[in-house]
């Protein structure tokens, strides 16, 4: 077991989010509150919604109704409502109305305030254009942008006329975008002309376009005028979003929607086959996004809350969501964390007084990569909570984070779930935080670690991350595949939700995640995730990087090959290979010697930073990587691709050859 690294004081335990709810119930302490989640769901949730003040067209008549099966709960049944409602209305006449809502800052610099009165206006505005489209409930409509204004604006009006809000990860190319049209079968698409990345004007139009040449259904297109490079534009299909709004009122009514209807399709990319629609509800998503960002990671409304995500992620929305619904400020930032400014992402911290931060360690070790010291040259004294998600740390960076950024002060909230129920484990600020752990479980979930057979495990054991209760942010389904849904997640065991993450407990009930269970490496007998493996080759200092991924092997059955971005200025020489092997050995054991140790300048990952460990291993082992439209960097595939073949040669000739 580790030590505790931070620990609430008085304070913070009486001014936490979690500390209010649990007044509410009359419960001592959160283990209560979550016990109280899991077996008591009316109750709690009832509470839930008084606490947060929910707002509601119709009442419900019962807060969840299992009789079709767990899998397929439907929560809040006969209510109405709508997120816009719960983010934008319930503002009006109250102090909020006119504070900061979104603070805008461009890859250039340029910046955009605007304040929750006149984003209301600004959506009221769009939701009418839209109308007059002969857009509303029940249409699915696409957003493909990055992080401007006008995204957000766009994210809060489709829902508010009940249509659906498909967003497309901005730096999609044609033919990702093509099946996620198809697959939704999106009626409109909502763009911009162009927009820079990494300094570099991108066309996102010209992309459009040629994604729209095979998805019939989309039969509008609205461009935002951004770059001012003039694309080409089809009549009767496309339109300018100014042009649109130009006349429209700045109130419009808001749809009541059921609850359960649906109002945001989330795609998230397999292993294999097809990306899968993620069906999210008006309630589902509103009410989990507030259990996640408001009781367990203390979202307050004075804070203002920077997470560097793009709207195609599941992050993404949750910060448009989320932040309004608590009336906090939202920092959007366009581009990345380290351009143009190797520093970006802190000065923006320090100027833009943020309070609130959330991060992926892959960042943080970009940062640690380039020997950045942003304490010396930024104040990052206002940071009150920083929130950690989307990989598992390693112990150097975490450290470093807590250590020179946090001043062991500020708190670090790890989270970890999926695009389909948001959070899983988490951290609450009323309870004692270890290194690079969470210290409970979302309320709601049912959650629980268990072994092959469906079993809990005991303390220290690796297993299965499970979901034993149908969470109300659970998604509705996939788009139009009940079969597919209930095979991937629903067959493994009756009635458990099967996640696809490895997980533990030790003896305290602090969890820790250890990867995807399809990153699993079992050798010579022993299963672990790759984040033990990684945490060894970090631990040297010698590399910013590093991916632990398994190749067949006669012998083991699994090999381990490992791959390496080294640090600037650190040799890639044999030298360097052995003192990787050796910190691997003496951690794991001989059995765990890696065959290969390769050396990469970048390792693939997705938009919001998460390593392609199965991109990796199909790359070494040529098998097939399976959906490759996240993929943000397809020049790391190069080189990989090459030393795969190496060492499908060298396997192929010399047995299970491991070296000295």
């Amino acid at each position: 077991m580790s030590a505790f690294a931070w620990q609430p004081d008085e304070k913070t335990r009486v001014s936490a989010n979690a500390t209010g709810l649990m007044r509410a119930l009359c419960v001592p302490d959160f283990d209560a509150l979550a016990l109280c989640a899991d077996r008591e769901p009316q109750r709690f949730h009832q509470a839930f919604f008084r606490k947060l003040d929910l707002r509601w067209y119709r009442p419900f008549a019962r807060v969840i109704d299992e009789s079709r099966g767990i899998a397929w709960a439907q929560w809040c049944v006969g209510g109405a409502t709508n997120v816009t409602l719960n983010a934008l209305d319930r503002w009006r006449g109250t102090p909020t109305y006119d504070k900061p809502a979104v603070v805008w800052e461009g890859e250039d610099g340029a910046r955009k305030d605007l304040s929750y009165r006149e984003l209301d206006r600004e959506v009221c505005r769009f939701a009418g254009a839209l109308r007059t489209l002969g857009i509303g409930r029940g249409d699915v409509v696409a957003i493909y942008m990055p992080n401007v204004p006008e995204a957000v604006i766009a994210m809060l009006a489709v829902p508010k006329i009940g249509a659906i809000v498909m967003p497309l990860f901005s730096g999609f190319g044609a033919d990702a975008i093509a099946v996620r049209l198809q697959t939704g079968g999106a009626k409109a698409l909502l763009t911009i002309d162009a927009s820079p990345r990494r300094g570099k004007a991108v066309s996102a139009k010209a992309i459009v376009d040629e994604a729209l040449e095979t998805a019939p259904s989309v039969e509008h297109v609205v461009v935002l005028r951004h770059l001012g490079e003039p694309p080409a534009m089809r009549a009767g299909r496309d339109h300018w979003w100014d042009d649109l709004c130009a006349g429209q009122p700045d109130d419009t009514p808001t749809e009541e929607m059921d609850a359960e209807a649906p109002y945001l399709l989330v795609f998230t990319s397999g292993t294999t086959g097809r990306p899968k629609g993620v069906v999210h509800s008006h309630i589902g998503f509103m009410a989990k996004t507030l259990i996640d960002l408001w009781l367990m990671l203390d979202c307050k409304p004075e804070d203002r809350v920077l997470w560097m995500s793009d709207m195609g992620w599941v992050v993404g929305p949750m910060m448009v969501y989320g932040v309004s619904m608590i009336g906090a400020t939202l920092v959007l930032v366009e581009g990345a964390p380290n351009f143009p400014d190797p520093e970006r992402m802190w000065r923006l911290i320090a100027q833009h007084r943020v309070s609130y931060l959330g991060v992926a360690p892959t960042t943080i070790r970009t940062f640690l990569a380039q020997g950045s010291e942003p304490w010396k040259t930024w104040d990052l004294s206002g940071i009150r909570v920083m929130v950690s998600s989307g990989e598992a740390w390693s112990p150097e960076a975490w450290n470093w984070t807590f250590e020179n950024i946090c001043r062991r002060r500020v708190p670090i909230l790890n989270f970890s779930g999926g695009t389909e129920m948001i959070g899983i484990v988490g951290c609450t600020l009323v309870a004692p935080l270890k290194p690079a752990g969470f210290n409970c479980a979302v309320p709601g979930a049912g959650a629980d670690v268990v072994d092959q057979t469906g079993q809990s495990t005991q303390p220290g054991i690796i297993g299965e991350l499970v979901m034993r209760r149908p969470s109300i942010g659970l998604t509705r389904g996939l788009w139009r595949e009940p079969e597919r849904y209930i095979e991937i997640y629903w067959s493994t065991w009756p009635d458990v939700w099967h996640h696809g993450d490895l997980a533990s407990r030790d003896a305290d009930g602090h969890w820790y995640v250890h990867g995807r269970s399809d990153d699993t490496l079992k050798i010579a007998g022993k299963r672990t995730g790759p984040a033990e493996v990684e945490s060894l080759l970090m631990g040297t200092g010698a590399l910013a990087e590093a991916a632990a991924i398994g190749v067949p092997d006669s012998i083991k059955g699994t090999a381990l090959v490992v791959a390496c971005v080294p640090r600037p200025g650190v040799v890639a020489d044999d030298a360097l290979k052995a003192t990787l092997s050796r910190a691997i050995v003496r951690g794991l054991g001989v059995p765990f010697q890696p065959r290969a140790v390769l050396f990469v300048p970048d390792l693939p990952k997705t938009r919001n930073m998460k390593i392609m460990r199965r991109v990796v291993r199909a790359m070494c082992s040529g098998t097939d990587p399976g959906d490759l439209s996240s993929l943000v960097n397809p020049e790391a595939l190069d080189e990989l691709r090459l030393l795969g073949e190496e060492i499908a040669g060298e396997r192929a000739s010399c047995g299970s050859k491991t070296p000295e």
